[in-house]
C-alpha cells in the first residue's frame, strides 16, 4: 500500500509486510526455563570458554545445565567437556549427550561421522540446523540453557534471536577488541531483538606472573568498566589468561576449572533480576 507505515501494530491489514512469528517449537517432551545466547562481536575471542565455564558453574550451583553449539563451522564445545561420543536418536528425537558432571550437550560435531569433518553449507542450512536442535533434541528438566553463538551478527545469530525465546545475552570480547563500535554491534542487536545484555566478559584481560603476583596487561588495559558503564551493562568480568586453564579446556576438563570471576555474573543470573 502506498500509504503504508510500516508499523503493523496499528494495522489490520493482512499484508507481506506484516511481521511473521518466526520462533521455533519446543519439543513436547522437553523442558528449557531460561536461555542465555553467549554472542562475540568477532571469533577467536572466548566465546566458547566463557559458555562453557558458565554452563558448569550453573551446574555446580545445582541446577541443570545445557549448551546448545550454533557455532555449526567451529564447534569446540564438546572437546571442552570431553565428549566424543555420538549423540543417539530414536525415531522422534534426538537426545543430547552428557558431559562428565551432568551438563547436555548437543553439537554438529556429536551427528558428525569424523568430529574432524568441515562443514561446508551455506547459511540457512546452518540456520535450519540450529533450529533442529531446539525443536528436535529432547533437553530434560534444563534450568539454564547457554548458547554458543558464532560471532557477528549473521544468518545464524539472526535465526536464533528470531526462533528461540532468548532470556538475555553475555558479551564477550577481548582488551585490544573492547572497542565502542565492536560492543555497540552486539548491544544494538540485541536492543532490536528486545533481548536484555546481561552482562560483558573481557577475556584475556591479563596475565598474573606465578612468581610475584603482579597483573600484566599482555593486550592492553582493560576497557571493560568504562564501556560497561557508556552502555549500561551493570555487571562485567575480566577473565585472565591462564595456560593451566587453556590445558584443561584443550584435555575436556573444562568443569575443573575455577571460574571464581564469573562469579557476579552467576549470581545476577541465578537470581534471575
Amino acid at each position: 500500500m502506498s500509504d503504508c507505515s510500516h508499523d503493523c501494530s496499528s494495522c489490520s491489514e493482512n499484508c507481506s509486510e506484516r511481521e511473521q512469528d518466526l520462533s521455533a517449537k519446543l519439543n513436547p517432551a522437553s523442558s528449557v526455563k531460561k536461555v542465555i545466547a553467549v554472542v562475540s562481536g568477532k571469533g577467536g575471542v572466548g566465546k566458547s570458554l566463557v559458555t562453557s565455564l558458565m554452563a558448569s558453574e550453573m551446574q555446580r550451583r545445582g541446577y541443570q545445565s545445557a549448551v546448545l553449539d550454533a557455532d555449526v563451522t567451529g564447534p569446540s564445545i564438546p572437546k571442552a567437556f570431553g565428549i566424543h561420543e555420538h549423540a543417539q536418536a530414536t525415531e522422534e528425537a534426538l537426545i543430547p549427550c552428557y558431559s562428565a558432571k551432568g551438563t547436555q550437550v548437543m553439537s554438529i560435531n556429536l551427528i558428525l561421522d569424523n568430529e574432524t569433518d568441515p562443514v561446508v553449507w551455506r547459511g540457512p542450512v546452518i540456520a535450519g540446523v540450529v533450529t533442529q536442535f531446539w525443536s528436535d533434541v529432547i533437553w530434560e528438566n534444563v534450568d539454564f540453557m547457554f548458547v554458543d553463538m558464532p560471532p557477528g551478527t549473521g544468518d545464524v545469530p539472526l535465526t536464533v534471536f528470531q526462533s528461540l525465546p532468548i532470556d538475555g545475552i553475555i558479551i564477550v570480547t577481548s582488551p585490544q577488541e573492547l572497542v565502542s563500535m565492536i560492543v555497540a554491534k552486539a548491544v544494538n542487536m540485541a536492543k532490536l531483538m528486545n533481548i536484555p545484555v546481561l552482562g560483558i566478559v573481557e577475556n584475556m584481560s591479563y596475565f598474573k606472573c606465578p612468581d610475584c603476583g603482579k597483573e600484566h596487561e599482555i593486550f592492553g588495559s582493560s576497557k571493560v568498566a568504562k564501556v560497561a558503564e557508556q552502555f549500561g551493562i551493570e555487571h562485567f568480568a575480566r577473565l585472565p589468561i591462564d595456560p593451566v586453564v587453556a590445558t584443561m579446556v584443550d584435555a575436556g576438563e573444562v568443569e575443573s576449572v575455577n571460574a571464581d570471576a564469573l562469579s557476579e555474573l552467576a549470581d545476577f543470573i541465578e537470581k534471575g533480576e
